[in-house]
């Protein structure tokens, strides 16, 4: 039976949320409500528009375990905070960037670009050293300005152990970056466990929001490191004061806003994160990896298919990737595809990324139909 808050084409298997997620019914009703208020009343509701934008920062404080709603600014997406910190710290050349190799190309692509500065971008194998945490600290001397890395690499799965990056970090005197876009929504996250300096994500994939609407969490220490790059109305202290001269920068995080706000993307996101606040965290990672340990254990049942993610047992994630020991990945994608089971090829390989309303017969169903192109070969 379908959740109620996902009523999803009776014949499509949605496997795809750590690319994009579908919202559930409140958020769309929350958009037309939106939508339909503005074309009646325009602006006339601004404050409460304002009031919905602070719930949201706060709902994001709780999702992260920040210490308070200032330290949270709402961003157009992951890779502009991520250039926010590439291009707001003070480098020196021959200062290096500590990550891996499997970074999507949002947390490799700035710092790739600092080159020009004399900065050097440092990928460790995941796989080479006894852990993939060791790997890193391997890359890590004393001219080591920042470590940044995805709490979960999008194609494999492999969940990091973001505590031990946290206090290897702090002991060293490095900045801790981490993109949480494979995270937030579908694992508990605790900003503060991990002594991060740096979070972001966009809010599309695990958390149900559109597109276009992310967030960017800084502590007040590192927040200071970072000189400003873009300016606007938005980042005064005072914001409301259009007379505004001479003017403040904003104490908060909010100084990363430099204009006007997706009003309509903060109703949805908003919307999305109420189910997931509402479910709670522990509980939806907890059906969450339910759901990849069913996966595993039918892919590792089955001699014709190849598990590619990692195995971590105390730190699993959403996403589980396999292919077929025969039949190409791209064939088989398509013939799921063509079979409105909603996936994605990555990896090499087949990837599933069920979340927490998906069933056990979803899944099964899905994984029949890679066996049934290869009985058919």
């Amino acid at each position: 039976m379908r959740h109620p808050e996902f009523p999803l084409a009776d014949t499509l298997i949605y496997l795809n949320h750590a690319a994009v997620a579908p919202w559930p019914k409140r958020t769309s009703t929350a958009v037309i409500n939106f939508a339909e208020q503005n074309t009646i009343y325009g602006s006339h509701f601004f404050l409460d528009w304002l009031k919905k934008e602070s719930d949201l920062r706060h709902q994001l404080q709780a999702l992260l375990n920040a210490p308070s709603a200032d330290d949270i600014a709402l961003v157009k997406n992951t890779s502009e905070a991520l250039s926010f910190v590439a291009y707001g710290l003070d480098w020196c050349r021959g200062d290096n960037i500590v990550s891996s190799n499997e970074e999507f190309p949002s947390n490799r692509l700035p710092w790739e670009s600092l080159a020009a500065l004399g900065v050097e971008f440092r990928q460790a194998d995941l796989k080479s050293g006894n852990t993939p945490e060791d790997s890193l600290f391997s890359l890590v001397d004393n001219r080591t300005r920042l470590l940044t890395i995805s709490s979960v690499q999008f194609a494999s799965g492999l969940r990091l152990d973001l505590e031990k990056i946290g206090a290897f970090c702090k002991r060293n005197h490095i900045l801790f970056c981490i993109d949480a876009i494979q995270s937030l929504g579908a694992v508990q996250f605790d900003v503060q466990a991990y002594q991060a300096d740096f979070v972001m994500a966009d809010g599309h994939k695990w958390m149900f929001g559109p597109e276009g609407l992310g967030v960017f969490y800084t502590t007040p220490e590192a927040r200071d490191k970072l000189s400003l790059t873009q300016y606007g109305w938005h980042m005064m202290k005072d914001s409301l004061d259009y007379e505004n001269k001479p003017w403040e920068i904003h104490p908060s995080a909010r100084r990363f806003e430099c204009g006007s706000l997706n009003m309509l993307g903060i109703q949805a996101l908003s919307a999305s994160l109420s189910l997931l606040l509402e479910t709670t965290m522990p509980v939806v990672e907890v059906l969450v990896i339910e759901k990849s340990d069913f996966l595993i254990g039918e892919i590792d049942k089955n001699d014709d298919l190849i598990l590619l993610s990692h195995r971590r047992e105390q730190l699993k994630s959403g996403i589980v990737t396999f292919k077929h020991k025969v039949i190409p990945s791209d064939i088989v994608y398509k013939h799921l595809q063509e079979n409105d089971v909603v996936c994605a090829l990555r990896g090499g390989g087949i990837r599933f990324s069920p979340h927490f309303y998906n069933t056990t017969e979803e899944l099964s169903k899905a994984l029949e139909l890679v066996m049934g192109i290869g009985n058919d070969a």
